[in-house]
């Protein structure tokens, strides 16, 4: 099974929303998300958007990378931040460029998740045709 790390600053946002439209839509993939400075809480505009999609992640919480110190991952999906992620032997890292909407307005958060899901698609038909 291919194991997939999802990776920003806070794992608030961005992170979170791949994490779940991985859960949703990926077969034969195993997923997780992390930051490298996590913030307290998913931000409510991010739970309000995916919400939109028929996805609840009222009940993730944001990890740091200590949190999943123990999984090894095939891939490491950055969000086009400048993240400093641990050393993951063998993970192909992956940079997208998703701007961060914390702060923005809740279009700008719909604008984040489409490109979110965009990418996440994207990259989940590569695995599958690479299977």
């Amino acid at each position: 099974m291919t194991k997939i790390l999802f990776a920003c600053v806070g794992n608030s946002c961005r992170s979170q929303i791949a994490e779940a439209f991985c859960r949703e839509l990926g077969k034969n993939v195993e997923c997780a998300s992390a930051g490298s400075n996590p913030e307290a809480k998913v931000l409510p505009e991010a739970i309000a958007v995916m919400k939109e999609v028929g996805i609840d992640i009222s009940g993730a919480r944001p990890k740091g990378f200590k949190d999943l110190a123990d999984l090894k991952f095939d891939y490491l999906v950055t969000m086009g931040c400048e993240v400093v992620c641990p050393f993951q032997p063998g993970a192909k890292e992956i940079r997208w460029e998703i701007p961060d909407p914390k702060g923005k307005s809740i279009d700008e958060f719909r604008r984040v998740r489409d490109m979110i899901r965009h990418e996440v698609v994207k990259l989940l038909t590569g695995l599958a045709r690479n299977e």
